[in-house]
């Protein structure tokens, strides 16, 4: 028989730190129960339990801390962020039916070696699950302990029994005691033997097996006489360490490894836990979707639920449809709910054809799809997805199942088209509620969802691209690559693999010393940053350093963009508008938003683009238009003024920043004002803008002291963002789009700076991104009813591809850059240049 324990305190640690922070709609911290889950569920079909119990901490001192002052005196206090997650950690735990240990005044380690001594001496087999090894001592024939180590987004875990602690360490699991007695412990603050490290202790069990052999033997001539003098002057320490850093497992608990046999989920409770957590998928892997039927609930009106029937609603009248993944057709509407197979759905094409209200969840992908059955649809009139992604943009996904849970209280399984079209019919008038509450109704219905079909329309049409053009293109890089190699062999005087950071670090930093500039758990960094920072150490680096831009070329464009070309020759990609934080549109599959243009290896990709025999590609770009908008919102005068006057902002910058006349300033002046002007949109630092820029952190401090003094408003709004939004818990766009932030009330500092700069840019940013939105449905809109020849394609940030009959060209950008600047009234124009050619390159 074999009993699972879980060290509670250290494996929700590990899961707070380890895993992004999440929280559900009523601002609670959720992200350390889900990590901890993930932990439990892993080590669960790892070690097939018999019995499952947890042992937590109990606030308060134990008897360590009064044998010992200083005993875990530096420890911080518990983040508020983890320690309202505690008890409902707690709560879950109790519906799982997992029994807790805990006892006051012994730490966990020693509820946990109570245990473990127990099911030795019951023949039970124990595994502790913990990220602390200090339990690594509880090691024997019986008890094994499954370490978690956790970095951010990845958690492994080994299991240890005797023979691999002793691969590791060395000696018995039970002289661990005797090595932290010996070497201390920082994160415990047990003392050990002043300037005895891990390697010296070490060394010493090797030879003497225990703390006290090494005592009897401390007249050793092995001894150095340094050493035997720390050892000497700290052996009380020694043996202080020795006592504190021993788990003693006889807490007084009442414990029998039959009390925590596996049983049955109290589902119902379990179900309501996972229902205000937000766990929609966890629901569906615990099986509770059942358990919402046993949940006594008041039905709301909003949320009335509507008979199964066998007709079809009648043309004209609003309902909701829900295409299933197998091809079945669920519709809603007033008076009831139907579902059509995938042959009925086809059979009955027209069904949705002409309908001007209809409901639908996540409105592109749908039409893409009816469009793939050969079904007709109308116009839509609301999407449940696009709602609750405007609600909250911050989530990861939203399925029909987490929004059913999340506003109607109500069960529903993803796939099942009778209960998804019941339950998108539901939200409609729940998630318009809530955007009216929000003050975001007009950001939905005149952006987002008109958005949807333009987006529809444009991935549809795709652009063209110059198969044979791409071909050549791979090949010049293949040779080009291979002309690296060949350099990066003949520096190196062997062969290895470039791509292996692990053999090119010893490369670097063993066989032709270079000096190291970062080291990781896993050997020395050779990421760009590090590479920039050698280049000039050494010839090898720039070869490096090409290689890796010429395959990634290769790889991304020349043959990703290959696999892409449709049996038409043209590359349609995905524009994800329910992804992005700051509400900004991102492509994928293949992404064609970051076909790099700095380089001018990489700008040839855009020559590849081509348009149709006749036509040419338009491309109209906004001009610098998140410092316009940040002149804006932040109301800043002298930023307006230079944007009025038509003024290169840049060189204005400099000029200030710089203290010359504009006619004075030089290219090098307006490069590091450009790098100061975009990074403060970002909430750069000192110490990033040096890195940027090449020059010494207190030149950078002076050049942002000295923007900021030029640039008051922008100083003012810096600081008025922030509190405002730690004040409310989000930010908003001048369009009303919100971002909630609750990092900003977090405890750590690094955390909580991460989400300053966030708050300081979203507005800008998102702003920006929805006036390019607004752009995209009045030139889609314009060129629709003026020109039915153009196309709009692409949109990549603050830009705009149409494709166009060439001799409309020029009327088609006139509409173009007209609609983009007049997209909204500003106190500083919008500006957008359009240019036309054979190639998206020509056209830029």
């Amino acid at each position: 028989m074999k009993l699972l324990i879980l060290d509670g305190n250290s494996v929700i640690n590990r899961a707070y730190f380890g895993v992004k922070p999440l929280t559900n709609r009523e601002g609670l911290y959720t992200h350390a129960i889900y990590g901890f889950l993930n932990i439990l569920e892993k080590a669960e079909k790892e070690e097939q339990p018999d019995a499952v119990c947890v042992a937590f901490d109990l606030h308060g001192p134990t008897f360590r801390h009064l044998r010992y002052e200083g005993y875990k005196a530096n420890r911080h206090g518990m983040p508020e962020e983890l320690a309202q997650q505690m008890p409902v950690m707690k709560d879950v735990l109790r519906a799982m039916n997992i029994p807790i240990y805990e006892c006051q005044g012994w730490e966990a380690d020693d509820v946990i070696g109570t245990v473990g001594k127990i099911c030795s001496e019951n023949e039970w087999e124990c595994v502790i699950v913990t990220g602390d090894r200090d339990s690594l001592q509880l090691i024997d024939e019986n008890v094994h302990v499954k370490l978690v180590i956790s970095r951010p987004g990845q958690t492994n875990a080994t299991l240890y029994d005797i023979e691999k602690f002793r691969e590791d360490y060395g000696f018995e699991p039970k002289r661990l005691i005797d090595l932290k007695s010996l070497m201390g412990d920082s994160s415990d603050n047990i003392p050990g033997v002043k300037g005895v490290g891990e390697k010296t202790a070490k060394d010493l069990l090797a030879r003497f097996g225990t703390l006290d052999g090494v005592y009897e033997n401390i007249d050793d001539p092995s001894i150095r006489p340094k050493l035997r003098e720390k050892l000497v002057a700290d052996k009380e320490n020694a043996y202080l360490s020795y006592e504190l850093a021993t788990i003693r497992p006889e807490a007084p608990i009442q414990f029998q490894p039959r009390d925590a046999v596996v049983r049955p989920y109290d589902r119902v409770a379990l179900y309501e836990l996972f229902q205000r957590l937000e766990f929609v998928r966890l629901i569906d892997k615990y099986g509770l979707r059942s358990a919402a039927l046993e949940v006594a609930k008041p039905v709301e009106k909003a949320v009335a639920v509507l008979p199964r029937v066998d007709s079809l609603p009648e043309p004209g009248i609003p309902c909701a449809v829900y295409l299933a993944e197998d091809g079945s057709l669920g519709i809603a509407w007033e008076a009831g709910v139907c579902v059509l197979t995938p042959m009925e759905a086809q059979m009955a094409g027209d069904i949705l054809a002409g309908r001007e209200d209809c409901v639908c969840h996540d409105v592109k992908s749908t039409m893409h799809r009816l469009d793939a059955m050969g079904l007709g649809f109308g116009t839509f009139g609301f999407d449940t997805a696009l709602a609750a992604y405007d609600l909250n943009p911050s989530q990861s996904d939203y399925p029909v199942s987490k929004l059913a849970t999340n506003f109607l209280g109500v069960s529903v399984e993803d796939g099942d088209a009778a209960g998804c079209a019941e339950a998108i019919w539901n939200l409609r008038s729940v998630l318009r509620e809530e955007l009216k509450g929000q003050g975001m109704e007009a950001l939905y219905f005149d952006m987002e969802l008109p958005l949807c079909a333009v987006l529809y329309r444009m991935e549809k049409a795709g652009i063209a691209i110059d198969r044979e053009q791409l071909e050549q293109f791979g090949k010049m890089l293949s040779e080009r690559i291979d002309d690296c190699e060949a350099l990066i062999y003949s520096y190196s005087g062997e062969r290895f693999n470039i791509n292996s950071p692990k053999q090119l670090g010893e490369l670097l930093f063993e066989k032709l010393e270079l000096p190291p500039v970062k080291k990781t758990k896993t050997g020395y960094s050779t990421n760009a940053d590090v590479l920039e920072k050698l280049k000039s150490k050494h010839p090898i680096i720039p070869a490096i350093m090409d290689y890796r831009m010429l395959t990634k070329l290769r790889s991304t464009y020349a043959d990703g963009l290959m696999k892409a070309i449709g049996t038409d020759g043209r590359i349609r990609t995905s524009f994800q508008n329910l992804v992005t934080a700051t509400g900004r549109l991102s492509s994928t599959e293949p992404n064609l938003q970051n076909i790099p243009v700095r380089t001018e290896l990489g700008a040839e990709i855009r020559k590849m683009f081509v348009p149709k025999e006749g036509n040419v590609l338009v491309d109209a770009d906004y001009s610098q238009i998140e410092l316009r908008v940040l002149a804006h919102i932040a109301g800043d005068e002298t930023m307006q003024a230079a944007f009025r006057d038509g003024l290169d902002i840049h060189t204005v910058t400099a000029s200030q920043v710089f203290a010359v006349p504009v006619e004075q300033v030089t290219s090098l002046m307006r490069r590091h004002a450009k790098a100061v002007n975009f990074g403060i949109v970002y909430g750069i630092s000192e110490f990033s803008l040096a890195e940027d820029i090449g020059v010494s952190r207190w030149e950078a401090k002076d050049y942002i002291e000295s923007y900021l003094a030029n640039y008051k408003g922008v100083r003012k709004y810096m600081k008025d963002v922030v509190e405002e939004a730690r004040e409310k818990g989000f930010t908003v766009t001048m369009f009303g789009r919100k971002r909630y932030i609750p990092e900003l009330k977090s405890s750590n500092f690094n955390i909580r700076s991460g989400a300053e700069r966030i708050a300081l840019n979203t507005p800008i940013q998102g702003t920006a991104a929805d006036l390019i939105k607004l752009a995209m449905i009045r030139v889609d809109k314009a060129l629709r009813e003026q020109f039915p020849e153009a196309t709009l394609l692409l949109q990549v940030h603050d830009e705009l591809i149409v494709e166009c009959p060439e001799e409309i060209s020029a009327q088609v950008a006139e509409v173009m850059s007209r609609e983009m600047e007049q997209v909204a009234s500003l106190s500083v124009p919008l500006t957008a240049e359009a240019k036309w050619g054979k190639s998206w390159y020509d056209a830029k």
